[in-house]
Order: structure tokens, then C-alpha cells, then sequence
């Protein structure tokens, strides 16, 4: 029987206990209503870079909501995104020149899907194939379904689903038949585009590949005209340890997507980057060859403004130096994980870090993950595995002693699950 009105994401109402009332948000800790403090070592799924309610955010917001709300922006314009906008191309991959704003990570990439196809449409090459990642996630529209691994996510909407190309994941030895794979796939029929989450997968289990072979990926899409689509929204904003992942390859993707960490965390915002050529597809007296697509609050001022605040704090704080202290605190804390015969595969890449508990049954729906919650809630810590992979991302201003606290609950998880 329901024991709320409210249906929460990513929830089993039947199994799971009742939702925890937060109040307050300070730094990396999160405040519930009976005064219980709890570490976000998960950024709030992956979106608080600078920790919550950073000052100068929270400033930018409390100014701009008292001059503009919300304006439609079909039409209209305002100086948040127009600065946004600018700043973005600025700090971006050369090439990209062109900022399409929506409200999430999933319609970040559903955007860029629809430009990919849109694009060879319009310059009369009709392209559809789409080529992706396998484990990769993109997020819950119907497209960005289509592009991510099938599975328990999106099993119940296969009917709405359009076939992907997959490619396989480049592990640890195997890159060249990830290589492979997608040449042929190339070589087979033409791709619209090709879509990857950079250096790392997400949802799918926290992957780490190379960055040449993100590289190599990129030139074999040049070498046959299909589009790539780097889908940055959880690696993007400092992540792996540059402003961008695709940084680390010198990869300019010809669709970026940004979501999360744009706002540092703060309020929700979404932007789809794109090269000349792609825009230029959509520009024309034919007004069939618009691009259609908006949300009613695409590019609300007061979430831009937010945006601004936190491309000005990448600009004038030491942000990269507070990333680089928190990737060396990430690899001390894992390393002492690394001989514990409980844990297996500890890896890391920029302040992303993550192991997998040795369990009898792995994968998302391992009965380890919900007992691995409620033992880290019971530290006092949020961590969210994924099935029996237990990962940390935490925001920047995370010190020595919050990882010791997270990491102490880690060692100590697989007893709970004795």
C-alpha cells in the first residue's frame, strides 16, 4: 500500500524505506529535519561541484530573480544566456560556436540527437544510423534510451525505442576491437552520429578508458563524415580533472553536452554545443528547416544567471588546484582499498573514484546495493551504488577528513552484507 503521495525517481516505494527529510545544505553536508548531518560524497547524483549553496551563486541567483524571472525564449533574449552563451564557446572545444539551452542532461542529448539527424536532413544526405557506447547512459527520453545499453532502465519501453549501432566498450586491452567495431559499423552504411560518454561511462558502472582511444574513436567518425557527440553531462565541469574530458584526448566534438555541474549544482540547466556547419543546416528562408525543438523554460534567467556565477567562479577562484587536491586525497583514500581481497577493480579518474564489492550476483539490481545504502546513510555518509559498485564523486570542496568518514564506511560495508 502507498505510504506517500509522492513517486520519487529511481524507487521501489515497496521495498525501499521512507524518503529522508532534508532541510539544509551546506558545503558537502546535507542537514535532515531531526538534525542529522550527512556527507554528499555523491554531489547530489553528480551535479554540486563547488558544494552547496555556494556564495556566489546563491548571490547571483537572489540578484537575478529580482529583476527576471522567466521570459520565453522564442523571440526573446536576455543578457544571462547571451553572457552564458559567450563564456561557454569561450572555455569549450575549438570548433563549437553555436549554444542551444534546455533543462537537463537528458534533453541535452536528445537535443543533439536531433540536430545529428536534422543536420543530414536538411543538407539533403539523409542519415539515421546512430552508433553508441555499449554501457553507456544518456538519460530517460525516449531517444537517449534508444542511444543508451538496454536493460533493466529502459526494458519496459522497447516498443518506443529506435535500433542503435552498438559498439563495444573499450576495456583494458580490447580497445581495438572497440576501434574495430566502429570502423566497420562506419564502413557497413553511413552514420548520422556516433555518441560516447568521455573517458568514463556513468549509470553503466563507472568504466574508465583512454584517452587515445577517445582520440582514435573521434578520427574514425572524421575519416567517414559521421558526427560526434560527446555526452559530457556527468563528465564535464572538472570531473575527470579538466574542465572537460574531452580535453585530455584534444577532442573537439561537433555536439557537446552540458547539464549538471554547469550551475555547479544549483538550479537545473542544460546546453547542447554545435559546430558552425550544424547550425548552419538549420539557417534558411525554408522555415520547414527549422530546428524544432524547446521546453517553456529554456534558458530561464535565473538558472542562467547561476550558469554565469559559476563560469565566473572557473574563471577567478583555483578551482583546478582544489580538484587536483581532491584527486590525490581520492587515490590515498582508494589505494588503501586496493589489497582488501573484499573489493576488486578499485580505479580512478580525476576525482571520480570507485570499487566493486565482491558479491555473489553483480549488476544494477544486486540485492548488495540497497544494503550498501541504508549501512552508508547509517555512517552518516550518501553513496549510491550501483549494484554492487560503490563509487565516490564528491564535490571539490571535500576535505581530507569527509573522505576519511566516506571511506571508513566503505571499508567496513562488507561486513554489512555478512
Amino acid at each position: 500500500m502507498a505510504r506517500t503521495t509522492l513517486w520519487h525517481p529511481f524507487t521501489q516505494h515497496a521495498v525501499e524505506p521512507d524518503p529522508i527529510p532534508i532541510v539544509r545544505g551546506e558545503g558537502a553536508w546535507l542537514e535532515t529535519r531531526d538534525r542529522r548531518r550527512i556527507l554528499d560524497a555523491i554531489s547530489s547524483w553528480w551535479v554540486v561541484t563547488h558544494g552547496h549553496r555556494y556564495a556566489p551563486i546563491v548571490a547571483a541567483i537572489h540578484e537575478q530573480i529580482d529583476r527576471l524571472d522567466q521570459v520565453i525564449f522564442a523571440g526573446f533574449t536576455h543578457d544571462p544566456a547571451e553572457k552564458v552563451a559567450s563564456k561557454l564557446i569561450g572555455r569549450a572545444p575549438c570548433g563549437l560556436a553555436h549554444v542551444f539551452f534546455s533543462d537537463s542532461g537528458s534533453t541535452a542529448v536528445e537535443v543533439a540527437l536531433k540536430m545529428a539527424l536534422g543536420y543530414w536532413r536538411n543538407i539533403g544526405e539523409p542519415r539515421t544510423r546512430i552508433a553508441a557506447l555499449d554501457h553507456g547512459y544518456h538519460g530517460d527520453t525516449v531517444g537517449t534510451m534508444s542511444a543508451g545499453s538496454r536493460g533493466v532502465f529502459n526494458a519496459a519501453y522497447e516498443p518506443l525505442l529506435f535500433d542503435v549501432v552498438r559498439i563495444p566498450f573499450p576495456y583494458a586491452g580490447r580497445e581495438q576491437e572497440t576501434l574495430d567495431a566502429l570502423e566497420a559499423a562506419a564502413r557497413e552504411a553511413p552514420l548520422a552520429a556516433f555518441i560516447a560518454e568521455p573517458l568514463i561511462t556513468g549509470a553503466g558502472g563507472m568504466l574508465i578508458y583512454g584517452a587515445g582511444t577517445l582520440a582514435e574513436m573521434k578520427r574514425i567518425c572524421e575519416g567517414h563524415g559521421a558526427l560526434f557527440i560527446a555526452d559530457e553531462v556527468m563528465t564535464g565541469w572538472g570531473r575527470t580533472g579538466t574542465l572537460f574530458a574531452c580535453e585530455q584526448a584534444r577532442v573537439a566534438p561537433d555536439i557537446l553536452c552540458l547539464a549538471k555541474g554547469l550551475t555547479g549544482g544549483s538550479l537545473p540547466l542544460a546546453a547542447t554545443l554545435a559546430t558552425p556547419r550544424i547550425f548552419e543546416a538549420h539557417y534558411s528562408e525554408d522555415r520547414s528547416r527549422t530546428f524544432f525543438h524547446s521546453s517553456s523554460y529554456t534558458a530561464n534567467p535565473v538558472c542562467c544567471a547561476a550558469a554565469l556565477a559559476n563560469l565566473t567562479i572557473w574563471e577567478t577562484e583555483p578551482v583546478l588546484e582544489r580538484i587536483a587536491t581532491l584527486e590525490r586525497l581520492q587515490e590515498e583514500s582508494l589505494a588503501a582499498l586496493a589489497d582488501d581481497p573484499r573489493f576488486m577493480n578499485p580505479r580512478r579518474l580525476g576525482t571520480i573514484a570507485a570499487v566493486d564489492v565482491k558479491v555473489p550476483d553483480g549488476g544494477y539490481l544486486a540485492a548488495a546495493g540497497p544494503a550498501l545504502r541504508a549501512h552508508f546513510l547509517d555512517r552518516g555518509v550518501l553513496l549510491r551504488p550501483l549494484g554492487n559498485t560503490i563509487y565516490v564523486m564528491p564535490p571539490y570542496c571535500t576535505t581530507a577528513a569527509d573522505l576519511h568518514l566516506v571511506y571508513d564506511a566503505i571499508r567496513s560495508a562488507p561486513d554489512a552484507l555478512a
